[in-house]
């Protein structure tokens, strides 16, 4: 406006000028109201209605780094990700146009399709706002900082890690603070359970003050740790036993006192003496010997081993390095 009035007013005395005479005026004491009433009407609902902007208000953007944004495809000035929960959920209104000859039933069917994609909105940003909430990025890039600034008020059993573990399914129904009370209060359940039993227990075996406990303890201990005693005792000799035991048939027989453990265990397997065990090792180790000098000879086993005996024997000769496989 200065510069079409002329060289002469600068802009500040053009918009003086207006105000005084148009605003300020008799022209506009004349034309404007004083009290201008709202006539706009707002057809949002912040209720939660299909329209309600809060139902996808985004969160305040990730403190990430550039190079953790492009790892996660994160778009901090939209707080979007380049690939979203159900990918394709534009395409159900992206077709859409509203014509002036549209029928009930296309309104409705155009209806339906918006509701449809207000629903995965409010449902993507309802993950997100999980993920937000139980820090899930800072722990998926490996620098969980709440959980570093704040220390743990107490240590964490495998127990409690397991029945985290298997309570995860409640985070998308609680949000962090509620799911951490609930589990400190299950904490405080057990331990008050735990209690409770063992003032029960005091109470069967007479005990009525807290004083006479430290000595009922005391003495629990040592009874408990006798009991293990015995049974460590008894558990050796029960193999001890055992493993005499597993001779029992043979170790009263000549040549038991020749046979290395491993021998002892094979006669007792296939139920043969010492003495005939040791002549048939004897005799196929010499023919092995013969035949490895080039010297013909006819094996001439005892009557008394079958086949299957032959194979066992030779089979742990084998095993035991005495013959070369393929002499076996």
């Amino acid at each position: 406006m200065a510069a079409h009035v002329g060289a002469s007013r600068t802009p500040q005395e053009v918009m003086e000028h207006y105000v005084s005479m148009y605003i300020h005026g008799n022209l506009g004491k004349a034309c404007i109201p004083d009290t201008i009433p709202n006539r706009v009407t707002d057809h949002t609902c912040p209720s939660g209605g299909p329209l309600s902007p809060s139902l996808t208000t985004p969160l305040p953007p990730l403190d990430i780094s550039v190079a953790e944004q492009q790892q996660l495809g994160y778009m901090p000035l939209r707080d979007d990700y380049e690939i979203e929960y159900d990918q394709d959920a534009e395409t159900l209104i992206s077709g859409l146009s509203v014509n002036y000859d549209d029928d009930d039933v296309e309104i409705e069917l155009k209806r339906a399709h918006v509701d449809m994609y207000v629903r995965k909105l409010k449902e993507r940003q309802r993950r997100k706002n999980i993920a937000r909430d139980y820090n899930l990025v800072p722990a998926f890039l490996g620098k969980d900082k709440k959980d570093k600034e704040k220390t743990p008020k107490r240590k964490i059993t495998k127990e409690e890690k397991e029945l985290r573990l298997k309570l995860r399914p409640l985070y998308q129904f609680m949000s962090c603070k509620e799911f951490e009370d609930f589990f400190e209060n299950m904490h405080k359940e057990r331990v008050l359970r735990a209690k409770i039993r063992e003032l029960q227990r005091y109470r069967r075996n007479g005990i009525t003050k807290m004083e006479e406990s430290a000595e009922y303890e005391a003495a629990r201990h040592k009874r408990e740790k006798r009991k293990e005693n015995k049974s460590i005792a008894s558990s050796k000799r029960g193999k001890e036993d055992g493993k005499e035991g597993e001779f029992a048939a043979i170790e009263n027989l000549p040549g038991f006192e020749l046979l290395s453990d491993r021998e002892k265990v094979l006669c007792s397997s296939l139920n043969l003496s010492p003495a005939r065990y040791v002549t048939v090792k004897t005799i196929i180790i010499k023919d092995h010997l013969q035949k490895r000098q080039g010297i013909p000879s006819k094996s001439r086993l005892p009557s008394y081993l079958d086949k299957v005996l032959k194979k066992r024997i030779l089979n742990f000769l084998t095993e035991s390095g005495w013959i070369s496989r393929d002499a076996s």
